[in-house]
């Protein structure tokens, strides 16, 4: 059973640290800002950082469920290699996001491609499944015969 999932555990404690560390970027800029919480406005430098660490948090729960959906139902290695650029994406929007908003549209549009990607891995999977488990029907068998 390990061996099935241990690619999507490594993705997934990866993006657990990177949200770590996107969270202790707001904790940084809010120290240099001199904004207390629950203040979430301030500079525009401040305010850039905030909602690219809320923005990646958002999504973080998407990217998990299609991780691991795509993963367990489709295959184990293309879903964790789309997660690795997710997060990679992820890592640059909030960069960008962080130096201009401009910056963080060309990583946010690849990053919502590679989600794209993952819902259809794990909604081919999850169908093959059910057609194969209670109807009987194998298509993968169907398309090489």
């Amino acid at each position: 059973m390990l061996d099935q999932i241990h690619l999507l555990s490594a993705v997934t404690v990866l993006g657990v640290l990177e949200q770590a560390y996107f969270f202790l970027q707001v904790i940084y800029a809010r120290r240099v800002f001199g904004i207390s919480p629950p203040r979430t406005s301030g500079p525009p430098e401040f305010e850039r950082i905030f909602r690219a660490q809320v923005n990646s948090s958002e999504y973080f729960p998407i990217f998990l469920a299609l991780l691991w959906q795509a993963g367990l139902f489709f295959h184990q290695g293309l879903a964790a290699a789309l997660g690795l650029l997710y997060l990679f994406a992820r890592y640059c929007y909030f960069m960008g996001y962080r130096a201009s908003s401009s910056e963080r549209l060309a990583p946010i549009y690849f990053s919502t491609g590679v989600l794209w990607i993952l819902v259809v891995a794990s909604a081919l999977g999850i169908s093959h499944f059910f057609l194969s488990h209670y109807v009987g029907l194998n298509v993968l068998q169907l398309l090489t015969a």
